[in-house]
């Protein structure tokens, strides 16, 4: 599949370890989430694409409602 940014096909998959946390103010009290998603990185323009899972995602559902 193509690159969604530049139309390239130079891409790579990786495997990823991500601390998602809330901006501003919110951020310093709400607790960050982990995950752990695989990413494809364009290695001609930097664009990142990945899928939070399922778990992880429902996490950041319930701590922006909050």
């Amino acid at each position: 599949m193509a690159c969604k940014q530049c139309s390239s096909d130079n891409q790579s998959k990786f495997r990823a370890e991500m601390n998602l946390h809330f901006a501003g103010w919110k951020g310093l009290t709400t607790p960050t989430v982990w995950v752990f998603p695989d990413v494809v990185v364009c290695l001609d323009c930097g664009f990142l694409e990945c899928t939070i899972p399922e778990t992880e995602l429902r996490k950041l559902a319930e701590a922006g409602a909050a």
